[in-house]
C-alpha cells in the first residue's frame, strides 16, 4: 500500500497526533498502530522495541481468519454452514462418554454454541478436540450468544480435516499469498496437533492491514474477487445480539461470523489485549492496533473512544483531501519516531531506597513459594533477587525506562499451547517507580510469542517489615506470581 499524509486522507496531522496522545494519556501499552484510507496508509507507528517486521500474536483476531477459511470451504463445496459439526467428527463421537452437542457450523460462527467455557489449559489435556467432546452441553445451540473460543477452535479443526493442511496454509493459498501477506506467517498449535486457530496466528501489523482490507472490500483485493460476496456480507452483518442488559459499550453492537459490530455501521476483529482490525465502510478507513492491555477493564473503550473522537469525528466524509500542512505533518512524524513501549512513570527515586538497598528479607509462607528476596538500586536501575521453587532468580528494574531481558521463570509454552518446554523463557520489559516514599512498584511486560503482564507492589512499614502483592494478567502463565507475601529483614544468603 502507498503512503500519504493525513491531510491527503482527509484529516489533519494535528488530530492524528491527538489520537496517539490520547492513547498514551490512558497509559495503554501500545505496540503498533496503522491508520489507512483507501489504498494508502496515512499514519504508522511502532513503539520500540517493536518494528514493522515483528510477527505479533493476534490472539482472538485469529478467529476472523478462521471464519474466512470456512467461507472458502463453503465456496469450494466442502461444507454447508448448516452442517452439524458431528458430521466431521465421527471418530471422536463413537468413543465411550463422548457428548454430541447438536451445534452447526453456523452456530459456531455466531457463537451460539451449546457449551462455552471449556478449560483446556489442564495438564491432562493432550488432545484439545477430545476435550471438547467431554463436556455436557449447557444451552440449546442456535439460541443465545456466549463467547466461545473452543467453538472457534473446532471450526479451524474442521477446515484442517477437510483440506488436509493447516487452516492458515489453506487461507494463504486461497488469498493471502496473492495480496502480499507474509509467507512466513504461522499459527501456534494446540495439544493434539491442530492449529490454535482461535488465538495463535503470528503475523505482522501490515499483514493484518491487508487481511482487513480484504474484508472491507467484501472479498476482493485490487479488483480481483477471491471469496464470494454473499459470505462476506453475511460475515460482516451483525445478526446476533451480544448484550444481556442493553448497556452500551464497544463490545455490545452485535456479532457476525467471528466479527464484532461497532458503532456507526463499523465492524472489527477483536483480540485479547487490543489486537484490533477495525473497518469503517462509510469512510473506507482501516485502523490496526496491536498492544497488551490485559488487566485494564476499560481497554477497548479507551482505544475506540480515542479513535472515534479524534479520527472518525474529524475525517472528511467524502474523502476530499485537506490543504497541505507540511509543518504539522513533519512535527507528527518526528514525534512518532520517538515512541517507546509504556513503562512506569512515577518517581524514579526515593530517599527510603537507601535504607533497604541490599537488605535481604526472609518471606513467610506465601502462594508464590518465595523464600527470600533482596532489592538492589544503582542509579536509574536496580535488581530484584529472590528464590522460589525453581531456584535463585533475578529481575532487572528500570526506573523511568524499560530494561529488556528474559523473564527468569522457566518451562513456559512455546509453539504448542499448554505444553511445558523445559528451560524455555519469554522476553520481557521491566520497569519500576516509587508512587509513595515507601512503596515500590514493578511492572513486567512479557513481549514474546505470548503476551502478559505482571504487577508487583512492595509496601514497607519500615526498613525491616514489608508486604508484597503480585497480580498477573496472562492467559496460562505467570501463575507462580500471584498472591500476597509478608517478609522481614534478615541476614543475606550467599548468591
Amino acid at each position: 500500500m502507498r503512503i500519504c499524509t493525513p491531510e491527503e486522507a482527509g484529516i489533519s496531522s494535528a488530530h492524528v497526533r491527538r489520537f496517539y496522545e490520547t492513547l498514551e494519556a490512558y497509559h495503554l501499552p501500545v505496540h503498533s498502530v496503522i491508520l489507512a484510507r483507501g489504498d494508502a496508509i496515512f499514519s504508522e507507528c511502532y513503539y520500540a522495541p517493536f518494528q514493522k517486521d515483528f510477527q505479533h500474536r493476534m490472539y482472538s483476531t485469529s478467529k476472523t481468519f478462521v471464519s474466512m477459511a470456512i467461507g472458502f470451504c463453503e465456496q469450494d463445496g466442502l461444507l454447508s454452514l448448516d452442517d452439524p459439526i458431528a458430521k466431521f467428527f465421527p471418530d471422536y463421537l463413537e468413543k465411550e462418554g463422548a457428548v454430541h452437542h447438536g451445534s452447526t457450523i453456523r452456530d459456531l460462527l455466531t457463537m451460539e454454541t451449546a457449551m462455552p467455557g471449556i478449560n483446556w489449559f489442564r495438564p491432562e489435556v493432550t488432545d484439545r478436540v477430545a476435550a471438547y467432546f467431554e463436556y455436557p452441553f449447557m444451552k440449546n445451540p442456535g439460541t443465545l450468544f456466549d463467547y466461545d473460543s473452543n467453538g472457534s477452535f473446532m471450526l479451524n479443526v474442521i477446515v484442517e480435516r477437510l483440506t488436509g493442511k493447516p487452516f492458515l496454509k489453506y487461507l494463504q493459498e486461497k488469498v493471502l499469498d496473492d495480496i502480499g501477506f507474509s509467507k512466513d506467517a504461522y499459527c501456534l498449535k494446540s495439544p493434539g496437533g491442530h492449529s490454535w486457530g482461535d488465538s495463535g496466528i503470528m503475523c505482522t501489523s501490515r499483514d493484518l492491514l491487508l487481511f482487513v482490507r480484504f474484508l472491507l472490500n467484501r472479498g476482493t483485493f485490487n479488483g480481483k474477487r477471491y471469496l464470494n460476496e454473499d459470505y462476506i456480507k453475511e460475515a460482516t452483518t451483525m445478526r446476533v445480539c451480544n448484550s444481556n442488559y442493553d448497556f452500551v459499550g464497544f463490545d455490545t453492537f452485535s456479532y457476525g461470523y467471528q466479527i464484532w459490530g461497532m458503532p456507526r455501521a463499523c465492524f472489527t476483529t477483536f483480540g485479547m489485549g487490543s489486537q484490533f482490525g477495525f473497518c469503517d465502510p462509510c469512510h473506507d478507513l482501516i485502523f490496526v492496533i496491536n498492544a497488551d492491555t490485559q488487566g485494564n477493564p476499560h481497554d477497548s473503550e479507551q482505544v475506540f473512544e480515542a479513535l472515534y473522537h479524534n479520527i472518525l469525528d474529524h475525517i472528511s466524509d467524502d474523502g476530499a483531501p485537506l490543504p497541505p500542512d507540511e509543518q504539522a505533518y513533519q512535527a507528527l512524524e518526528a514525534w512518532l519516531q520517538g515512541r517507546e513501549l509504556f513503562c512506569l512513570t512515577g518517581k524514579k527515586t526515593s530517599p527510603f531506597s537507601k535504607e533497604i538497598n541490599g537488605v535481604t528479607f526472609t518471606a513467610y509462607e506465601n502462594p508464590m513459594g518465595i523464600k527470600w528476596f533482596r532489592l538492589e538500586f544503582e542509579g536509574d536501575e536496580g535488581r530484584f533477587h529472590y528464590e522460589n521453587a525453581q531456584g535463585i532468580k533475578c529481575m532487572p528494574l528500570g526506573f523511568g525506562h524499560n530494561v529488556f531481558a528474559q523473564f527468569p521463570q522457566e518451562g513456559y509454552s512455546d509453539l504448542v499451547g499448554n505444553e511445558v518446554v523445559p528451560g524455555h523463557t519469554y522476553r520481557a520489559a521491566f520497569s519500576a517507580d516509587w508512587p509513595e516514599e515507601r512503596k515500590l512498584r514493578v511492572r513486567v511486560q512479557i513481549i514474546d510469542k505470548y503476551f502478559g503482564n505482571l504487577a508487583m507492589v512492595f509496601g514497607f512499614r519500615d526498613d525491616k517489615t514489608v508486604s508484597v502483592r503480585m497480580v498477573k494478567q496472562a492467559e496460562n502463565f505467570l501463575d507462580e506470581y500471584v498472591g500476597w507475601m509478608s517478609a522481614v529483614a534478615t541476614q543475606a544468603p550467599t548468591i
